[in-house]
């Protein structure tokens, strides 16, 4: 897909999102919206996926270790035809496969059930790890949420994967600054997040990561890397593309009530119309 394309498909699946937090009235919209570019360059540019195929021996693996924004991650593998664009508005219903966190053994694409802060990297470690043991050459993606990074396993992780050398392990960590108290920095500061990661021997690549020209561009550059794993620490903007979210921890787990919902899809149309002008 061209860049273009992306944009395009990234606001739908802003849509996706806001419409299914709406739908559940519960939910994170924040982080979502903030990684719904980067989850849209995963799933329709970077990753051997088949959606016909979910559990395709040699697919790409993807574990989303704050799996509390899984409204990104069931927004853009059903935009991708892993499922019906029109489930998104039974997230977290009574009965629905769409739960809150991700489920692996009844959500189609979904690599690890998560959700408990801190645990994924391990698991997309340990994939990584079984890979090279396998003798296989598919390759493991995580994203990491910046507040989730206070939690002690993430650096566990981190330093076997940069000890055992894993080139096809690539974490991507969602920077928006922002966690359920407030900025990351008042809780408990993380920075900076790329001189962490290079001491656990991972390459650093730093983005804009709502510029889908410097995502395309750091993927890209993560598949030269040999030797050690990489690490993409994507700045971003919580709430991104919905102008009364922007920058507000409020809008990290709470639903837009109806009102809200017709703003904040007024938003994104229009957004979506500046983008069929370019």
């Amino acid at each position: 897909m061209t860049i273009l394309e992306l944009e395009k498909q990234a606001n739908e699946v802003r849509k996706g999102i806001v419409t299914a937090v709406h739908s559940a009235k519960s939910g994170h919209p924040g982080g979502s919206l903030s990684a719904a570019d980067l989850m849209t360059y995963l799933y329709f540019e970077e990753m051997n996926i088949d959606p016909k195929n979910p559990k395709m021996e040699d697919r790409d693996r993807f574990v989303l270790s704050k799996g509390h924004i899984a409204p990104a991650y069931y927004s853009a593998l059903a935009h991708r035809g892993f499922f019906p664009v029109e489930d998104l508005t039974t997230l977290r219903h009574t009965g629905s496969y769409l739960q809150g966190h991700p489920d692996m053994k009844h959500i189609p694409g979904v690599d690890m059930s998560s959700g408990s802060l801190g645990q994924g990297l391990s698991v997309a470690v340990g994939m990584a790890q079984a890979a090279v043991m396998d003798k296989k050459d598919y390759h493991v993606y995580a994203m990491c949420g910046d507040g989730e990074i206070q939690e002690g396993q993430i650096w566990e992780a981190a330093m076997w994967a940069g000890a055992h050398k894993l080139e096809n392990l690539t974490v991507i960590v969602d920077n928006n600054n922002l966690q359920i108290d407030g900025t990351i920095e008042e809780v408990c500061s993380p920075y900076p997040i790329d001189k962490k990661f290079e001491a656990f021997n991972f390459h650093v690549i730093n983005i804009d990561g709502n510029n889908m020209e410097e995502i395309k561009k750091a993927f890209e550059e993560a598949k030269t890397v040999k030797g050690m794993p990489t690490a993409i620490i994507a700045k971003t903007v919580k709430g991104k593309g919905v102008s009364f979210m922007e920058n507000q921890a409020g809008w990290h787990g709470k639903a837009p009530n109806d009102e809200q919902f017709e703003v904040a899809m007024a938003d994104l149309e229009k957004a979506g119309e500046a983008l069929c002008q370019k």
